[in-house]
C-alpha cells in the first residue's frame, strides 16, 4: 500500500526532477550541471553523499567528476575499474541498478578506502547512458543503513537520463563553439595573408570572405537551434562546406575567373554528394545530366547549396521503403537556365513546426540568383529552378 508519506516523497522527487531538467538545459557549463545533479539526488533521497563517475575508455575506469558531501580529494580521482569488481563498475557493465544495502556484510565488491572514512553503509548505482553511449554512473551513498525501494530506483534512472541528455547537449555545444573559434581564426588569418602578401585581387577576397561568413552563419545558427541530434546538424554544415569547396576546386583549376562552367561543377558536385551520403538500407541512384553553362560565382554558390540541400533531403527522406532514383538536370532555354532536381520517392511535405525552414532557405537563395523556384510533389518530388544566363562570359579576375 502506498502511504501518504510515500506519495509526498514521490511528489518531491518528481518536482526535483522537473526543476533540474529546466536548469540543465538552460545551463551551458557542464560542471555546474553535474554539481547540481549530485546535490539534488542526495537531498531527494535523504542521503548525505552522492557522486557522478565518468567512464574513461582508454583507461577503462570510472573517474569521479562531481560529488556532494565528500571531503576534499574524492572528486577528481578514480574510484574503480569499469568491471564487475565494484558496484559502480557492475552498474556500468550490466546497465542494471546495483544496490548494496549494508557494506558491512559485503563479500563481493572491492570498495574504495574513502568509504570507510565517511562511514558509508548503504549505496545505490544507476547507469547514465545517452544516445552516444554510456557516459558513466550516478551513485547515492548513506552513512546509515538505508533501504532503497523501486521508487528510488525509478527516480535515479529518470535523473540519469536527464543528465545524459544534458551532457550530450553540452558536448555538442562545446564542439560547435570550438568550430566557430577556428572559423573566426581562419577568417582573420586570411585577411592577414591578403594584406601581407597581396596575393589576390579585391574581387576574390570579397567572394572568399562572403563564403566563409556563410559557413560561420551556419554554425552560429546551429548553436542557436541547440538541436537534440547535433550530429545531423554538423553533417548538414559539412555538406555545405563541401559544396563551397567544389566551387573553389573548379575556380583554381581554371584560373582566377569570375565565372565557371556550372555544368561541369554540377556533375562534380553530384558525384561528391553521392559519395558523401551514409550507406542506407536501400540503394539510391543519383543521375546528373548538365549542359555547359558559364555562370557568375555568386549564382553558382547559391545553386550549389540548393542542390546539396534538396539532394540530401531526398537521400534521407524520399525512400523509406525501397530503392529509388534522384535526377539532377541542367538545360538552357533561350536566355534562361533551368535546373531540375527530381526523385521518384514518397513526396515532400514541409512540416510547419520545422526549425530548419528548408523551403524558405531555397527561395532566399534563388532570390540571390535572381531566379525562381517551384515545387511539385504529386508523384515523387520535383524542384524546378529557373534563373537568367548572362549574354557574355564574365571576365577573368585581374590580380
Amino acid at each position: 500500500m502506498t502511504t501518504g508519506r510515500t506519495i509526498e516523497k514521490l511528489l518531491r522527487q518528481q518536482a526535483a526532477l522537473a526543476n533540474f531538467g529546466s536548469f540543465a538545459f538552460g545551463e551551458n557549463d557542464l560542471e555546474s550541471v553535474l554539481s547540481e545533479a549530485s546535490r539534488i539526488c542526495a537531498e531527494s533521497l535523504g542521503a548525505p553523499y552522492s557522486k557522478i563517475c565518468r567512464y574513461r575508455h582508454e583507461q577503462n575506469d570510472l573517474l569521479v567528476v562531481s560529488g556532494y558531501g565528500w571531503e576534499p580529494g574524492v572528486v577528481g580521482h578514480v574510484i574503480s575499474q569499469a568491471d564487475e569488481s565494484s558496484t559502480q563498475g557492475r552498474a556500468f557493465v550490466t546497465g542494471d541498478p546495483v544496490i548494496l544495502a549494508d557494506i558491512r556484510q559485503n563479500n563481493s565488491y572491492d570498495l574504495p578506502p574513502f568509504y570507510a572514512r565517511h562511514g558509508i553503509i548503504s549505496t545505490v548505482d544507476v547507469l547514465i547512458k545517452g544516445k552516444a553511449g554510456p557516459f558513466g554512473v550516478l551513485e547515492v551513498d548513506c552513512s546509515s543503513q538505508h533501504t532503497f525501494d523501486q521508487h528510488d530506483i525509478n527516480f535515479l534512472t529518470g535523473f540519469a537520463n536527464v543528465i545524459a541528455e544534458a551532457v550530450g547537449t553540452a558536448e555538442r555545444t562545446a564542439m560547435l563553439h570550438s568550430t566557430l573559434v577556428q572559423m573566426k581564426a581562419l577568417i582573420e588569418e586570411k585577411d592577414i595573408l591578403l594584406e601581407e602578401r597581396g596575393m589576390f585581387a579585391a574581387e576574390l577576397q570579397h567572394r572568399v570572405r562572403n563564403n566563409l561568413q556563410l559557413v560561420y552563419g551556419m554554425l552560429t545558427r546551429q548553436i542557436e537551434l541547440n538541436e537534440v541530434d547535433g550530429r545531423k546538424g554538423l553533417q548538414a554544415i559539412a555538406r555545405r562546406v563541401m559544396s563551397l569547396a567544389n566551387i573553389y576546386d573548379h575556380l583554381l583549376g581554371h584560373g582566377l575567373v569570375r565565372s565557371i562552367d556550372f555544368g561541369a561543377y554540377l556533375e562534380s558536385l553530384c558525384a561528391s554528394l553521392h559519395n558523401f551520403q551514409e550507406q542506407g538500407e536501400f540503394d539510391i541512384a543519383l543521375i546528373c545530366a548538365a549542359d555547359p553553362m558559364a555562370l557568375d560565382l555568386d549564382v553558382v554558390t547559391s545553386l550549389g547549396i540548393i542542390v546539396t540541400e534538396v539532394t540530401t533531403n531526398a537521400y534521407l527522406h524520399a525512400f523509406p521503403a525501397g530503392p529509388g532514383t534522384i535526377r539532377v538536370t541542367l538545360k538552357r532555354h533561350e536566355d534562361k537556365g533551368i535546373l531540375t532536381i527530381a526523385d521518384d520517392g514518397v513526396g515532400f511535405v514541409e512540416k510547419k513546426t520545422s526549425r530548419r525552414h528548408g523551403v524558405s532557405l531555397i527561395k532566399k537563395l534563388m532570390e540571390q540568383a535572381k531566379g525562381t523556384a517551384t515545387l511539385k510533389s504529386a508523384v515523387g518530388t520535383t524542384w524546378t529552378l529557373t534563373f537568367p544566363i548572362p549574354d557574355e562570359p564574365v571576365a577573368s579576375i585581374k590580380a
